[in-house]
């Protein structure tokens, strides 16, 4: 645990959707957070003055995941933060920031695969690797995954693929950073009713219908049965699971 009385988690992507939940609950469970929001300050600032509210602190930084030369100058900026929270180090790392991508295979181009394998993979990797020594020992680490590594949908195989990329990563990280205690999971969210993809899944009522239909749980998924799960996840009540795929989604293609 960190130095200081509250634990302490770096979220990425965490100015909206299941990011923004993540921070959320977490705050409420009394563990501070340090986020990521790509362009959007104003609605990182009002994650912030949220969390504030359920009594836990919580810093926005500036960071596009996708930008690997970025990541030096953010781990100087987390570690400046983590003095602000009293602590050297943190406790729990959620890979969460990631951009949506549908299109055909045969349509699908070089830049369009190479920009998710920017956010979705490669940033993954090496944002984890950077922030390695700041994790204490006894840490815990979710990567987002998809529902989509088990079922298929056309349109989304550059997107899953590097979704499956990262369920493997999530293993081999359990069995690497197994002597510092640190357990590293992959949570699996299936359709989720945000505003990522254009808000599609929320928005677009056909699609909507058709998600809930293919759901035994009768509708589509909210931010909130993503973030509180996470924050479970990442407690002590889950200390024993551990490379894991744990799909959340209400059974969806069942």
């Amino acid at each position: 645990m960190s130095n200081s009385d509250a634990r302490i988690a770096i979220v990425t992507g965490g100015s909206r959707g299941l990011g923004r939940s993540t921070v959320l609950s977490l705050a409420r469970r009394g563990v501070a957070s340090i986020f990521t929001y790509n362009t959007n300050r104003a609605e990182a600032d009002k994650v912030v003055a949220a969390a504030r509210e359920a009594d836990a602190k919580a810093v926005a930084l500036q960071l596009d995941t996708g930008k690997v030369a970025a990541f030096d100058g953010f781990v100087k900026s987390v570690s400046s933060a983590l003095s602000d929270l009293g602590a050297a180090r943190f406790d729990y790392l959620v890979n969460n920031a990631g951009t949506s991508h549908h299109n055909a295979f045969e349509k699908t181009s070089e830049g369009e695969l190479d920009a998710l394998y920017n956010v979705h993979f490669k940033g993954v990797f090496f944002l984890t690797q950077k922030l390695l020594p700041f994790i204490n020992d006894g840490g815990r680490i979710v990567n987002i995954s998809s529902g989509l590594t088990r079922f298929a949908i056309p349109g989304s195989a550059s997107y899953a693929s590097m979704k499956g990329a990262i369920e493997v990563l999530t293993r081999y990280l359990a069995k690497e950073l197994g002597p510092r205690g640190i357990a590293v999971n992959t949570v699996a969210p299936g359709a989720i009713a945000t505003d990522f993809s254009g808000g599609m899944v929320r928005d677009n009522p056909e699609i909507n219908k058709r998600v809930a239909e293919m759901t035994a749980l009768g509708r589509v998924g909210q931010p909130d049965d993503i973030g509180p799960m996470i924050a479970s996840l990442l407690s002590t009540d889950n200390r024993w699971i551990n490379g894991q795929r744990i799909e959340v989604s209400g059974g969806m293609a069942l």
